[in-house]
């Protein structure tokens, strides 16, 4: 049995869904393949329910500023590990019905299967065989856990199984503290779990700032203990616990491992080896980022699997340029947005723009501002953090890294005025409203105008 489309898109989740509706627009000689469960990484082990246990861990830490806003007796709140699970998997599957609801109206052109390449044009699914003009790769990407860390069963979990824990263990190692270690293990010592944190880097949540990393080190620290510069060897304990030593002699026994190490792109078994390619050194240096087409092939690769940027909004953006131009005869190229970071910790890690490591050697100005003593987090009792901004000698903004209260705000206002090539002098001229966190970054773009030779404390208004 065969068939012919126009479109043939690999995989069913944020990048694949897209792509699926922009072809539609055009086509509907089309079909979704998805291999395994649906509901996107970020409705079922990602975005949304990490988001669900850190809120709940940050509203019970803050029984430690109760006493001091006037409220008694916060001691003798407590918190039920199983209960917490249950909530976070009560929204999860809310998400995940909303994702449904979605793949549900696609009907017959789903299918559900593995999708595997037997010539350049040609899938075969399910004993099917699919003639495509054109095929979009969106299957995404899995957890990296090394080979030798299988042996330990059911005690270390990754990303794509914390969420299905019933109960929370007593203790973990976050090995890996990237953006999702980061979040999950200071929420998890928020909610009384021992924690430790290991990480290769000395660097956490992907910060490239020496001054904003020391501060988010120090704030993790407050929390959870911090293993850095280090790597793990893992044994068995007793009790069926796990021994972490690592390679600078610390050592640790764990209920629990969290691997935090990344995501690998799932490019097994797709048969790409037809195509003649030379995978050695990734997928992604093979792929357009302005067209996500594969070198010159009638193939395009969009979202996690394509490994340029595994942000939700970017995945959706590669979707749509895939699909838009999977589905017609010419190629048009896309601008991509400003890149765009957050680590939802407390205070919350943001990269907008350049990173600080990417600046390095160029003739930059840096504004900054310490959030410790700030008139809106003392109001909060969140005084913590450290925002630093980048601009040229012109005054155009390039790039900033921070570590605020709040920063998600900040970060899509800094966003914004890049997208729209705004200078640190025009963005003077918007209002900055008291008091709020933006002040603060009101506060290190007048350091960086008074760099460039600004008036300290001028007029930020326009004549008329």
């Amino acid at each position: 049995m065969s068939r012919t489309v126009d479109v043939a898109i690999i995989g069913a989740g944020t990048a694949g869904l897209t792509a699926f509706r922009q072809v539609r627009q055009v086509t509907t000689n089309v079909v979704l393949i998805n291999d395994g469960p649906y509901g996107t990484t970020c409705a079922r082990v990602g975005c949304m329910p990490s988001k669900v246990l850190i809120e709940v861990a940050k509203k019970f830490s803050r029984r430690q500023h109760f006493q001091q806003f006037g409220i008694q007796h916060s001691e003798h709140l407590t918190i039920d590990h199983s209960q917490v699970m249950q909530h976070v998997r009560s929204l999860r599957d809310w998400f995940v019905a909303r994702v449904m609801d979605s793949v549900d109206k696609i009907g017959e052109s789903n299918i559900s299967g593995r999708a595997r390449f037997i010539e350049p044009q040609v899938l075969e699914v399910n004993g099917e065989k699919i003639h495509a003009h054109k095929v979009i790769i969106a299957t995404g990407s899995r957890p990296i856990v090394p080979l030798d860390w299988y042996a330990f069963g059911d005690r270390i979990v990754t990303t794509d199984q914390f969420f299905e824990l019933a109960d929370l263990p007593d203790s973990i190692a976050i090995i890996g503290l990237g953006t999702i270690g980061s979040e999950i293990g200071q929420s998890l010592a928020r909610l009384g779990i021992k924690v430790i944190g290991i990480e290769q880097q000395n660097q956490v949540c992907g910060l490239t700032d020496p001054a904003v990393n020391q501060v988010a080190i120090n704030e993790f620290s407050q929390e959870f203990e911090l293993w850095l510069g280090t790597s793990a060897q893992l044994s068995k304990a007793d009790s069926g616990r796990i021994q972490v030593t690592t390679t600078d002699g610390r050592s640790v026994t764990v209920a629990k491992i969290l691997a935090a190490l990344g995501r690998r792109p799932n490019i097994d078994n797709l048969g790409l080896e037809v195509f003649g390619l030379d995978l050695s050194q990734g997928l992604n240096q093979l792929i357009n980022p302005h067209t996500m087409q594969l070198g010159d092939l009638p193939i395009f690769v969009a979202g996690d699997v394509a490994s340029l940027r595994p942000i939700l909004h970017e995945v959706a953006d590669e979707g749509a340029i895939a699909g838009y131009n999977a589905a017609r005869s010419t190629m048009t190229a896309f601008k991509r947005r400003v890149p765009f970071r957050i680590a939802f910790t407390d205070p919350q890690v943001v990269i907008v723009g350049a990173t600080f490591a990417e600046l390095a050697g160029q003739d930059i100005v840096v504004g900054e501002r310490s959030f410790v003593v700030q008139g809106r987090t003392k109001v909060m009792a969140r005084t913590h953090g450290h925002l630093r901004v980048y601009t040229d000698r012109q005054g155009r903004l390039l790039g900033t890294e921070m570590m605020i209260p709040d920063g998600e705000y900040v970060g899509h206002f800094l966003a914004l005025a890049m997208e729209q090539n705004l200078t640190v002098q025009d963005i003077m001229l918007t209002p900055f409203y008291h008091p709020t966190v933006m002040e603060g970054l009101e506060n290190a773009l007048s350091a960086i105008v008074t760099q460039l030779g600004g008036e300290v404390g001028g007029l930020s208004l326009r004549k008329i």
